[in-house]
């Protein structure tokens, strides 16, 4: 079979013709790029995912890391594929030039993660870099930006976020590891940490840790919760200022999970203060670490909604070459021609169904990402309403971004191993790997329900409501244009009535929030996110299948890009004649006055 696991043309035709990527470069800071240097970075990406990942996709999952005495191993070819990135500029991708990056939009930089992680997401250990480095560069001392953040890029050294622990879970507010000041201005650390992907491995000489922690005496909950750089080896003498020598930093790796899937990335559990020798670097201000976490937090959630949508897709291609090439039976209506040779099961329609699922999933989810990487470039480098305008709005969908591909991509890559029957249950074809891997999806960087509750106890009310306004416009508009168009008028007439569903249940969930009922408010908030989710990415496709119609207009297409374009428009209608309709069953329920899922004093059994 072959070994497809994206598709360039749908990449490039959401960052080029939907999303126009090129039109980014209008701002000083973009400037220096244009299209032909964006599709260079993405060309670089693929190689390194061709030649260093996608090949040792099986092996990397086969051969998971091993904590042994103290150390953790991990595939030889993590070290092979750090340096490359490194080498090549992707890690610091997004980084001004005088940091030492290529300042590349995040358009561009999220779909190389894309690539990437559909190619081998069990080798996803650079990103986690970036994360912790632009934490660095955005709140860290020059020193600790001189020190730390060249050897971060180059593939050196790995960063990491370690914010989870045992008794907390993700609620940060009961953080409990400890700062102590010291007289030279650093701080001792003592605690534990949990869940820290890829925390301790042999790839790197040092692993950098950005870790939250409370110095002694903060106030309680996350209003005292400090940043701080803990790294694996620190400076021998001096602080950060000595380059020459290395000691032990007192940072245990202490355990290591063996997981579901994406077994590639160690997880660690990790003891900092064991021998009373655990040296932290403040980042930024004391008791400010949340929001500087909050403030790289949109770009980590596009990370795993990229993440999510990558693994999907490259299920997606699989199901849909086996697909193509697997015989079995005859279409339904020749059953009785048993002669007859027997048909690919793409073929048949249920197979169809479940392919037409998939596309419709991934392709929608990638079209919704590289929207809130478009809107993250615009809340950067604009000023004023325009920057005030894309901020509010990448507020608002990001936790759509990130828990629509990942719940929904759970479905399609399920779908995936279905379409292949009994073979996708095996270890002779990477579903069933991929179904392991993208669980984790939902759970990684706030959980569904965090997010659920993120978005309807907080974004869809903040600024009276202006974040709602603005995307609703922004779906106005879409539907205007595509009612110009006979044959995508009804889809646009459709996701009209959506807005105003919409708008029905939030007005009748209000007057819980107005009596300060917080907890029946948000009792089926994840149920509001999941109709929201369908909403956004209806408005998605219905974008895409404009772009697609105004070209097979104006451009004529021939062979392949005819079947393209016409493609696209026949997954939009899938996807509104298929998922969409779920609203009507979700918007009931939130309607409904009948509550079963909040504690009463009649305790019922579970």
């Amino acid at each position: 079979m072959a070994t497809t696991y994206f598709s360039k043309r749908n990449l490039h035709f959401l960052l080029h013709e939907v999303f126009k990527a090129e039109e980014l470069t209008k701002y000083d800071y973009f400037s220096a790029h244009d299209r032909e240097t964006f599709n260079l970075v993405l060309d670089s990406a693929t190689y390194i995912a061709d030649t260093l990942i996608h090949p040792y996709l099986k092996e990397v999952d086969k051969n998971q890391p091993e904590l042994t005495n103290g150390q953790v191993t991990v595939h030889p070819k993590v070290k092979e594929f750090m340096k490359a990135m490194g080498e090549a500029g992707l890690i610091g991708a997004g980084f001004s030039f005088d940091q030492g990056g290529q300042q590349l939009p995040q358009m561009i930089s999220s779909c190389v993660g894309f690539i990437l992680m559909a190619a081998n997401n069990g080798m996803m250990y650079t990103g986690l870099s970036t994360g912790a480095a632009h934490l660095i560069t955005s709140f860290g001392s020059p020193e600790l930006n001189e020190f730390y953040v060249p050897n971060m890029l180059a593939g050196n050294w790995q960063g990491t976020m370690a914010l989870t622990e045992p008794q907390a879970g993700s609620s940060l507010s009961d953080v409990t590891t400890s700062a102590t000041p010291l007289p030279d201005g650093t701080y001792k650390i003592k605690g534990q940490k949990v869940f820290i992907s890829a925390g301790d491995h042999d790839a790197a000489d040092n692993i950098i840790h950005l870790m939250l922690a409370r110095i002694d005496g903060a106030p309680k909950g996350t209003k005292g919760i400090s940043l701080f750089v803990v790294p694996k080896y620190r400076p021998a003498v001096d602080g950060v200022s000595n380059h020459s020598s290395f000691i032990d930093n007192d940072v245990q790796s202490t355990g290591i999970y063996h997981k579901l899937g994406q077994k590639g990335v160690p997880a660690l559990h990790l003891t900092m203060g064991s021998d009373d020798n655990t040296i932290g670097y403040l980042v930024g201000e004391p008791n400010k670490g949340l929001s500087y976490m909050f403030q790289m937090m949109n770009e980590a959630r596009i990370g795993v909604g990229m993440t999510a949508a990558a693994i999907a897709t490259a299920a997606y291609y699989s199901a849909l070459q086996y697909a193509k090439e697997r015989p079995q039976s005859r279409r339904l209506n020749e059953k009785n021609l048993l002669d007859a040779p027997q048909t690919p099961i793409i073929n048949h329609p249920d197979v169809r169904r479940m392919l037409l699922f998939q596309k419709a999933i991934t392709e929608g989810s990638l079209s919704l990402l590289i929207e809130a990487a478009r809107l993250y470039d615009i809340s950067r480098v604009a000023e004023g309403e325009e920057k005030e305008n894309a901020f509010l709005l990448l507020d608002l969908l990001m936790p759509v971004a990130k828990s629509y591909p990942s719940e929904m991509g759970v479905q399609s890559v399920s779908q995936s191993v279905q379409t292949f029957g009994g073979y996708g249950f095996t270890e002779d074809f990477p579903v069933e790997q991929l179904y392991r891997d993208i669980r984790i999806t939902p759970i990684y960087e706030g959980t569904t329900g965090i997010q659920a509750q993120d978005l309807l106890g907080r974004k869809m009310t903040m600024k009276g409501g202006k974040a709602p306004q603005l995307l609703f416009a922004e779906i106005s508009r879409a539907i205007t244009e595509a009612s110009t168009f006979d044959d995508l008028k009804p889809y646009a007439d459709q996701l009209g009535e959506e807005l105003k569903r919409t708008q029905d249940v939030v007005m009748s969930l209000m007057p819980h929030a107005m009596k300060g009922d917080t907890e029946r408010y948000l009792a089926d908030a994840t149920l509001f996110l999941e109709m929201f989710g369908i909403v956004v990415v209806a408005w998605q496709w219905l974008k895409q299948a404009l772009v697609a119609k105004q070209t097979l207009l104006t451009q004529n297409p021939q062979g392949d890009d005819l079947a393209f374009y016409e493609g696209k428009i026949h997954t939009m209608k899938f996807f509104y004649h298929y998922e969409v309709p779920k609203t009507l069953g979700l918007a009931v329920r939130l309607k409904d006055t009948e509550v079963l899922t909040i504690v009463s004093e009649k305790e019922l059994a579970l």
